[in-house]
Formats: C-alpha cells, structure tokens, sequence
C-alpha cells in the first residue's frame, strides 16, 4: 500500500488527527477489509505523530476509548455538512484589543466628486476609464449601461482565449440588469456611482441560474441555488455582472480545471491566484473592476502580478454568506480595480453586517477622496525594506512619495517572536475540515494539480494534525493579535513589502485590511519589449480602518502614474 492509499485509509476508518500511524500496519493487513479494533501496537506505533510516548498500561487504557471514538467519528460522518455551514466558534480579530470605531453618520460612506468631461473618441480610452469618470459618463447619458456592458462582453471574448480569464459569461443576466440601469438613469432614478457599471466576480461566488465551479473539476457543472450577498448588494447598486472569472482550483493559485489563467503584462505568466481571472480581466481593461477573496495572498499576489489596485478588507467587514467556504476564520472578500479610488467606492457598496454570516458586522467607513494625509503616521516595516529583494528600489521611490505629501514616517517592526509559519497550519486544517467528503472520496484525485505542494497533499496532510495542537495555534493566534495591535494601534497606516517582513501571513491571521498598489512595471528579459514584470506595495490599516489605507493610497496615485498604465497582452 502506497502513502496516498494510507492516508486515504486513515481517513476512511475514522482516525484522523491522533494516532494514524497506528493504521498503516492495521490497513496494510487488513487490506481494505472493514478496520479491525485498535490494538496497543497500533497506540506504540502511533506515538511519534503527537510526539509523546506513553507506558504499556497507558496504552492498554487508551484502546477502548480510541475504539469508541472510531464509532463516534462514524456516526459524525453519517451527517452532511455543506460546504456552507461554519462552525459554531466565530472569530472576532478584536481579541488583540482593537474597538470598533464611531464616526457621525454624516461622513459614513464614500465622498468622491465626480469628474466631468465628454465620453473618449476611442473605446480603448472608455475600457480603461476609471469607476467615477464612467458614473459621470452614465449620469450625464453620454454613455450607457448597454454600450458599457457589450464593451466588456466583446473585451472579454476578444481576450480570453490569451487570457483564460473566463469561466461562464452572464451575459443575459448583465443585458437584462444594463437595461433596467439604463432605464432608471434616464428617468433621473440613482443608485449610486457603481449605477449601471459592469464588473467580474470571482467563480467560488454563488450566482443564482449560472454554475459556481470553484475552479475546480469536481464542480465544474455544480449550480448553488443561491446568490451571495455580494453580487446581491451589487445587484441593488445598479452594477452588471457580466462574467464569472477563473480562479486557482479551490482558492489556490492559478490553474484551473480547464487552462491556467495569464498575466496582460506578460502572458508567458500565470496571472498568479487565487483571485487570477479578477486581477487579469481588470488589468485588461476588460471590467472596471472585479469580486476577489483572500485567505492568505489571494486579491494581493494576483494583484501584484497583473498591475491592478487590491483591497482585502477587515475580516467581517463584508459578508461571505455565497462565497466558497476555505477557512472560516481567515476568509476574506474585496475590490480588485485600477485604483485604490476605485477599490473605494466598490467597498462601501459590499461592505455590512449580514445575519447570513455570523462573523460580518457593520464597520463604517469615513472615505473622503480629498483628505490630505499629511496629518498621518506610517509605520515604515523598516527590517523588511532594508532586505535585497526585488521591488526594493520601487518600494522605496513609493516611501520618497510619502514623504513629499508629509506624512509622518516611522521605523516599526512586527517583534513578534511566534511561528507564524505553524499558525498558518489553521488554513490547513480549516480547509481539509471545509473539503472533508473531497478527500474521502475518489474525485479528490480529478483535480489538475497533483503532488507535494498542492490542496490534495494539504488536505491528507492536515488529517494528521492533533486536535490539541491545532486548538494550541488559536490560543497562540490571540497573541499575534495581541501583539499586532500594539504595533498598529498609535499608526495610521503601516507600509510593507507586499510580499516582505511576515506581512501577509501576520495580517491575515490577524484580520488586518490591506490595500496593495502597483509601483513598478519592471523591463521583462527575454521577450517582446512591451512585456513588463509588475510590482507592488502594501499599506495595512488599523482594523475597521480600510479608509486610512485607501485614502494613503489614493494620495500616493495621485503623485503616480503606474496604476494607469495599460499592458500589451501580447
């Protein structure tokens, strides 16, 4: 019997993150004949995965109660559990000791003046207009929803086979939401800037009549009756949803049950993931913006990749009752747009607490588009900058701009001595719980990417993870949260190398909301000379404070001109 046929047994039979060592000689014998009872050879034998080792009477002591608890994890399993149900525990990232923050009604919600101006001669210049220049458009009746929406269609279908951004078109569903739009903007009827503005959403989030295939083979045809809150808080401000873009099988990277999903700026390159088809499509030019998710990296690596502005919101700050569950407690959903003003304005219609989503609550949301920011503290992650890395010499022109709009830099450092690495496992173990009857069953094996590092190898991996240790990583996540709090707590907005300083693993586990702008477009060897390597900067916020790092991060694009560059798709 191989090591994928073990673990596939060590689940079968019940014993799943305690002793399955004890079973490789047990299913070995027994050779797929119904398990027989747990012997204290199996116990010895089990010992070294919990790293402890007990006495022969200790072990003699264990076996009955083991034995029951085999017929207790039956009976657990003759229940389904949906993809969609969570657990009982709810994470709340206030442990660490963040409050809620209160503002007056008056300045909740987003405060961005529209530009003026006649619709461009070419649509090129119309598919990359920026959210508020086509809310002027459309409230001016210079363009409409329509056109808008059949740009994007045509965009999308003209790019896609480059691309592989695309998994299902909704293209009745968007002519029918453009024409209502339309209507109601001619009889003068607003319902705020995203008003008849067509957008991607991300395919691990359910739409009600359209498949939802989480990128991956075994539910390439799944449809969930159901819609997630979203794509309906989208659909009640007036947005189209033209398209359900690619993502990494299950939330991971960028290859999907039928194609790898590429980089505009260079299409020898994924496009990363998990969120792949949202940042592509937007990068493109083929949505103004898109629906993405993170857990650990997913709206900020794909972001990065293709040159696009992300936003991964406070955890809770927006509902995921719809979405793909992957890890309860580090899921979240946000904007990936050309810009952070943009990534604003889509953020205020998604964001609020939703009873279908016990973690979501309502976090306000004072964004004015012309707060100067020479008032704010940034925390300057200064080890992680001071590194040889890549995008070292854009990161630092970005800290230089800083400055010119006076802003406050000051050298922080996370000081935090916790293995972030094994607190990470929690995704680990979320996921293998979230994708249990996957693993149990044979069509775990249809998924495209096989081998050491991929959610087939994760999620039998994670089977072997004690209880006891994974509720040990909870007790010590608190105190990252403890101890990420008191780094954030005196800043206004803390800077970081997207991908430098711990950064992403830290503020994931912690809750953090995170704003990621491109600032580099980097010569690429070896290939056409319009190819470029994008790069990127992060700005984290205070919880419930995602207006700081946007607000940073609007100032900082003001002064640039990255987030406006179109790539070659070539």
């Amino acid at each position: 019997m191989d090591r994928r046929q073990f673990v596939h047994a060590c689940s079968s039979v019940g014993l799943t993150g305690l002793f399955p060592g004890a079973l490789y000689a047990q299913v070995a014998e027994e050779d797929g004949a119904e398990a027989s009872p747990i012997t204290p050879d199996h116990v010895a034998a089990a010992e070294t995965i919990v790293g402890l080792s007990f006495a022969p009477e200790e072990r003699a002591l264990l076996v009955e109660t083991l034995n029951e608890h085999l017929q207790q994890y039956k009976a657990l399993r003759a229940h389904d559990l949906p993809n969609a149900r969570a657990p009982a525990t709810v994470f709340d990232p206030r442990r660490g000791g963040a409050e809620m923050p209160t503002v007056p009604p008056a300045q909740d919600g987003a405060d961005v003046p529209l530009p003026t101006g006649d619709r461009p001669a070419q649509d090129d210049d119309l598919a990359f207009a920026s959210i508020a220049e086509l809310a002027h458009l459309l409230r001016a009746r210079k363009v409409t929803s329509v056109e808008l929406t059949e740009l994007c269609l045509q965009r999308l279908r003209r790019y896609d086979e480059a691309l592989n951004a695309v998994i299902t078109y909704t293209e009745a569903r968007a002519l029918e939401a453009a024409r209502q739009a339309d209507r109601e903007l001619d009889a003068g009827t607003l319902r705020g800037p995203l008003h008849g503005i067509p957008y991607g959403a991300k395919d691990l989030l359910a739409v009600e009549d359209y498949p939802t295939t989480w990128g991956a083979t075994p539910y390439q045809t799944q449809e969930l009756d159901d819609t997630a809150t979203v794509i309906q808080r989208l659909d009640d401000a007036g947005a189209v949803l033209v398209a359900k873009l690619s993502l990494g099988a299950l939330a991971w990277g960028d290859v999907w049950y039928d194609a790898t999903t590429k980089n505009p700026w260079n299409l020898d390159q994924g496009s990363s993931g998990s969120s792949a088809g949202s940042a592509a499509a937007v990068s493109a030019g083929c949505v103004p913006f898109a629906l993405g998710s993170e857990t650990l990296g997913s709206i900020v690596s794909p972001s990065t990749r293709c040159g696009v502005t992300g936003h991964r919101p406070t955890f809770g700050a927006v509902s995921r009752h719809g979405a793909m569950a992957l890890s309860w407690t580090l899921d979240k959903l946000g904007p990936i747009a050309r810009s952070a003003l943009d990534c604003a304005l889509v953020y205020d219609a998604l964001r609020g607490a939703d009873p279908q989503d016990p973690a979501s609550v309502d976090a306000p949301f004072p964004f004015a588009a012309d707060e100067p920011v020479d008032t704010f503290r940034v925390g300057v992650l200064q080890g992680a900058f001071e590194e040889d890395y890549e995008n070292q010499a854009a990161d630092q022109n970005t800290l230089d701009v800083l400055q010119t709009l006076g802003a406050e830099l000051v050298p922080v450092e996370w000081g935090t001595d916790l293995p972030v690495g094994a607190l990470l496992k929690t995704l680990d173990v979320e996921a293998a719980a979230a994708f249990d009857a996957l693993t149990r069953s044979d069509e775990i094996d249809t998924l495209v990417r096989q081998g050491e590092n991929t959610w087939p190898n994760v999620f039998r991996s994670a089977r072997f993870v004690p209880a006891v240790e994974h509720v040990q990583m909870d007790r010590l996540r608190v105190d990252l949260m403890e101890q990420a709090h008191a780094v954030l707590q005196d800043l206004d907005v803390l800077a970081s190398p997207s991908f430098g300083g711990d950064t992403l693993g830290i503020t994931n586990l912690t809750g953090h909301p995170c704003v990621c702008l491109p600032n580099a477009l980097r010569p690429v060897e070896d290939g056409p000379a319009a190819r470029r390597q994008p790069g990127s900067i992060s700005f984290v916020a205070p919880l419930y404070e995602d207006h700081k790092a946007l607000r940073l991060a609007h100032a900082v694009q003001q002064q640039t001109d990255i987030h406006t560059r179109r790539p070659p798709i070539r």
